[in-house]
């Protein structure tokens, strides 16, 4: 077993059954002429999560963890993407036309992942209609098939999507940790508030960390 040190205690794993889960680093939420600048966001507050991520990705490669990336988006046709949410946000709508392509619907440019963090080849790319990465998908079942135990999260938005995924994960039984600066929202407040949420109660859904410790830990 390893540990990271984190909070509100450190946290144990054992990487042959720890996967890297990297929610939602697409052209649309962290690029300029997205959906989410389209929103009125200010898209350098969560692009700093980029060069954290970055360097997290390359040592869970480097360590054999199981990474996967989740985009979310919807069909050409927009039949899995319920009007409860088209109808959200107030001034640009999912499958609008956009300086990318039309927005949140897969196979558009800005439905892409960024570059930098771009997924190799074996690695499982999970798309999703919801905030969470379990709703809808696959993931629970490509988890299961590898042993999977614990979960490093870490993507954008910390308060919508990751801290949507990591609620999911925590109600099937899986151990989580998030590294702070590997996740981030366009309302930094947010951003503090849900990880206060998650370690809250003696990590009542899951830890919080920093990218340093987590690939501290992930070294042989």
């Amino acid at each position: 077993m390893r540990t990271i040190k984190a909070q509100p205690f450190d946290f144990q794993f054992d990487p042959a059954t720890t996967a890297l889960v990297v929610i939602d680093m697409q052209r649309d939420f962290v690029e300029r002429g997205g959906f989410g600048e389209a929103l009125g966001n200010d898209v350098s507050l969560v692009r700093r999560a980029i060069e954290p991520c970055t360097a997290l990705l390359k040592s869970a490669r480097e360590a054999g963890l199981l990474v996967i990336h989740t985009r979310e988006g919807h069909r050409d046709d927009l039949s899995d993407c319920l009007p409860a949410k088209r109808t959200r946000g107030g001034k640009t709508f999912i499958g609008e036309p956009g300086p990318m392509g039309r927005i949140l619907v897969r196979g558009q440019p800005g439905h892409d992942i960024i570059p930098e963090l771009a997924p190799q080849p074996g690695e499982p790319v999970i798309d999703k209609p919801g905030k969470g990465a379990f709703y809808a998908t696959d993931l629970h079942l490509i988890l299961q098939s590898h042993r999977i135990a614990s979960l490093i999260i870490c993507g954008v938005t910390t308060e919508v999507c990751v801290q949507s995924t990591a609620r999911e994960a925590n109600d099937r039984g899986y151990e989580l940790v998030i590294p702070e600066d590997c996740c981030a929202s366009y309302f930094p407040e947010f951003h503090q508030a849900a990880l206060a949420m998650i370690k809250a109660q003696g990590a009542i859904v899951g830890w919080v960390s920093h990218s340093a410790e987590v690939i501290a830990a992930l070294r042989p």
